[in-house]
């Protein structure tokens, strides 16, 4: 597996690209991909962080795998390409940024244009086998994205993280917390946004509350 990654980031992760883990995680990913059929396709692995600089980042939120359907997933979080129907979690999204700030409907579930605005939106596990979700937990992707939360955390200031769900919850415990902003509600996945874990949250005016206060632009959600 090249890592072709955008050379903020690059510097950044340096030192994890160069341990032993990471070898072994991108024989695993090279096999697995040259045996199987996986995603996102290779080019977009390191999506997330080709659309959204290290120097750009003023919002991240946490998902946990990619899609698992065929031409789901773009390699950035909760996002799908074009032309490609919208996953109930990101019906839930747009379902609360419309009652939140009034935004209509899109009318495609593709990200980029958040990434490109400074959210980055990373995946727990960056790859996985067609139609075997979590496929590809525990081979190290896990360790390579607390490393870059941890760089985050560290190397910048007043970001948000939007921590959706147990699993992104159990993330945020790498972020300083005295200089981030975090919030925290139920995952927006239909079993939790139902139960009322997700709903009502506002997460979206409120990061732009901070922004503003920060002196940063808002994001066009």
């Amino acid at each position: 597996m090249n890592v072709n990654i955008e050379s903020g980031w690059k510097e950044q992760l340096r030192e994890e690209f160069e341990k032993p883990y990471f070898s072994e995680l991108a024989n695993f990913v090279k096999q697995e991909y040259n045996k199987h059929t996986c995603y996102p396709k290779g080019s977009e692995i390191f999506a997330a962080f080709d659309h959204c600089s290290f120097n750009d980042v003023r919002v991240v939120i946490i998902g946990q795998d990619p899609y698992h359907g065929a031409g789901q997933a773009n390699g950035l979080c909760f996002s799908v390409n074009d032309g490609i129907a919208m996953p109930p979690s990101l019906i839930n999204i747009f379902k609360e940024i419309e009652a939140d700030l009034g935004k209509q409907f899109p009318s495609n579930g593709n990200l980029k244009r958040w990434a490109q605005q400074g959210v980055l939106l990373l995946n727990a596990t960056l790859t996985v086998r067609a139609n075997q979700a979590g496929s590809h937990q525990n081979k190290g992707w896990e360790r390579f994205t607390d490393a870059v939360i941890q760089a985050v955390s560290s190397e910048k200031d007043n970001v948000v993280f939007l921590l959706w769900g147990g699993f992104a919850k159990k993330k945020g415990s790498k972020i300083d917390k005295t200089k981030h902003h975090l919030l925290t509600s139920g995952h927006p996945s239909p079993l939790s946004a139902n139960r009322g874990y997700w709903f009502g949250n506002r997460h979206f005016s409120q990061t732009n509350k901070y922004l503003d206060e920060n002196g940063y632009n808002n994001i066009d959600w």
